[in-house]
């Protein structure tokens, strides 16, 4: 008799592999955290990731516990930060509109900047 035998040792099996893949992304988030605070001791960081070798529902559970709070707060930091990072870029890399593009030339043209034929390859580019 197999494992697939029985219509509830197959829902056992999914239950305990759900559980599973729960707690590696569990054990993962208390990694990433403990990494991303730079508030803690690198000695405290090892201590932690030993312990979460060694004893890892225990100490999984712990972490949870007592840094929980703070865990939650440095993740959504996180967010923000790369949210911030990416609108920034995403404004910097942002087009501008062609009569932007074209007025910009003018300025560099008059200041002596660009030549004649570099102000008009701009102005076709940006009319393009």
């Amino acid at each position: 008799m197999s494992i697939w035998d029985s219509f509830w040792a197959i829902i056992w099996w999914f239950f305990w592999a759900f559980v599973f893949i729960s707690y590696l992304m569990v054990l993962f988030n208390i990694v990433a955290d403990l990494f991303r605070d730079h508030t803690v001791n690198g000695w405290v960081k090892a201590i932690w990731i030993i312990f979460l070798i060694f004893v890892p529902f225990l100490t999984a559970l712990v972490y949870l516990i007592a840094r929980g709070q703070g865990m939650a707060q440095r993740s959504a930091s996180a967010y923000q930060e790369q949210r911030h990072a990416a609108d920034s870029y995403i404004r910097s890399v942002a087009s501008h509109s062609p009569s932007d593009e074209i007025d910009k030339a003018s300025k560099l043209l008059a200041a002596g900047t660009i030549t004649n034929e570099e102000f008009a390859s701009i102005k076709a580019r940006a009319l393009s």
